[in-house]
């Protein structure tokens, strides 16, 4: 029987806990699948380093219950052991609802809860906090005991292990302080592996502490695989789509190529992006503008995914031969799709981390600048035709960024989008009143929200549709840059 691992908030070891039970079963020699309840790109990616499988997000707002049971059995059911670990505290969910929660994931899944708990300032009141989350619901949780992290003393551990008998709950482990397990953070979560100092040291630290302090013996059942599923959830969900359509089953040199950014600035991405690009016949490429690369010669696509730009901002705006590859990407035709931090690369200028201006690719009619937080689900409806997307269609995506977009420079609030870029989206969601976003043209869609395609299968067909020799823009299908392209110096992005 598989677990859950949740805990009452943000910040109280969950990820921790369930790092150590990854690092536990690799070095026990075991193939562990990891799953990360909701949005999360920063988690999943300590997690799959750790396990040496990509962990895969359980969304039940963006993908859709039935996506996420397919995707749990489907992978859960090939590995020797699998972990899910929740996302904030155990019944939040969409605005102050638990739609969407750790709790209701485990409810979907029918997975026993194990709680973690920061317990260095506890005593007796652990009982009162525990039984909360035990009684709480809906939905209603079936908690398979506690782990406490932060626990100071042998003392200290027996006050606590009695609170929880008194109400006849597992203690299932206690981890104490540790250095390893310190995760330093930035403004939008933990850092990645690339960026932890001797991470990959840590990982034999991290399964001692797990055999030394955690239960294995019953961890070791509750890691335990659900049954198999039987179909591939990815060509399960193009089916709906597109039921009578063949998969394109071109050989790998054949497919047309999609170049996706690809380093330290732009790595928010889901596992499943790259698995539906296969899926349609596509092939992803990876490309970096942080090094300036140019665009692979003869790429029918561009992506640029989220990441973190603005902590590159100096690099990327003296990336000149990958900023004007992409702007003579846009203007051949080829299609490009950005989200959140992919956005920041197609404005005029972006505002730094220190405060400076840099430029950027310069095909939006915007600046970004460092602002107040926006984050939560949003409801969008499609404006007009684009790129992927049709005019009344709506989906589910997830906004989490801190910097701002302002007008160009000479254009004023009221003249942007320009012509022939009409919004792509009426947005909205708990605490955000509707709002036009994003931006949409024959070959652009650019947008702060991040989407899963689990969610909305149809925008890679429809990518898929738009490259190789069928493609109705034939420059932009195989597009080859010019040796002799002009690479400007930067400009002055201003103020």
């Amino acid at each position: 029987m598989s677990c859950l691992i949740g805990a009452p908030c943000s910040g109280s070891g969950k990820t921790l806990v369930t790092l150590c039970l990854a690092a536990a079963a690799r070095a026990r020699g075991a193939r562990l699948q990891p799953f990360k309840v909701g949005p999360d790109y920063l988690d999943p990616q300590l997690l799959s380093q750790v396990a040496g499988l990509s962990c895969r997000n359980l969304d039940p707002l963006l993908c859709g219950e039935d996506w996420v049971r397919r995707s749990f059995r489907w992978h859960g059911g090939q590995a020797d052991r699998v972990l899910v670990e929740g996302v904030m505290g155990l019944f939040d969910g969409r605005g102050p609802s638990s739609e969407g929660s750790s709790a209701a994931v485990a409810q979907l899944l029918d997975l026993p809860v194990v709680l973690v708990v920061e317990a260095s300032r506890q005593a007796g009141s652990l009982a009162a906090l525990v039984r909360g989350f035990r009684d709480h619901g809906p939905p209603q949780v079936r908690l398979a005991g506690v782990v406490l992290n932060r626990v100071n003393s042998k003392r200290h551990k027996a006050l606590l292990a009695e609170a929880l008998a008194d109400l006849g709950m597992p203690l299932l482990g206690s981890l104490p302080h540790d250095p390893c397990l310190d995760l330093p953070s930035r403004h939008l979560g933990l850092l990645p592996p690339s960026d932890l100092p001797d991470f990959n040291g840590r990982l034999a630290q991290w399964a001692a502490l797990a055999e030394r302090h955690l239960d294995m013996e019953r961890f070791w059942a509750l890691m335990e695989p659900p049954q198999p599923g039987n179909e591939d959830p990815i060509r399960h969900s193009l089916d709906q789509v597109a039921p009578r359509e063949r998969l394109r089953s071109l050989p790998l040199s054949q497919r047309p190529k999609v170049a996706i950014a690809a380093d330290a600035a732009f790595h928010f991405r889901y596992a499943e992006t790259a698995e539906f690009l296969t899926a349609v016949g596509l092939d992803s490429i990876p490309w970096s503008p942080l090094a300036d690369e140019p665009l692979p010669q003869a790429c029918a696509a561009v992506m640029l995914p989220g990441g973190y730009p603005e902590l590159h901002g100096a690099q990327l705006g003296q990336a000149r031969r990958s900023l004007c590859h992409l702007a003579a990407a846009v203007d051949a035709g080829l299609p490009l799709i950005a989200e959140c931090g992919g956005l920041l690369l197609l404005g005029e200028a972006l505002q730094d981390s220190a405060g400076t201006w840099q430029p950027m690719a310069n095909i939006l009619p915007f600046r970004a600048q460092r602002g107040e937080l926006s984050l939560g689900y949003r409801q969008a409806t499609v404006s007009a035709n684009g790129l992927v997307l049709r005019r009344g269609e709506t989906l589910t995506g997830h906004e989490f960024h801190r910097w701002q977009l302002l007008a160009k420079t000479g254009v004023t609030e009221s003249e942007a989008p320009v012509a022939g870029e009409p919004e792509l989206w009426q947005v909205e969601g708990w605490g955000s009143p509707r709002r036009p976003e994003g931006w949409t043209s024959r070959n652009v869609h650019a947008s702060w929200l991040h989407i899963h395609w689990a969610g909305c299968p149809a925008i890679p067909w429809r990518l898929a549709a738009l490259t190789g020799p069928d493609a109705p823009n034939r420059k932009a299908a195989g597009f080859s840059f010019p040796q002799n392209l002009a690479l400007p110096p930067p400009a002055n992005a201003g103020a």
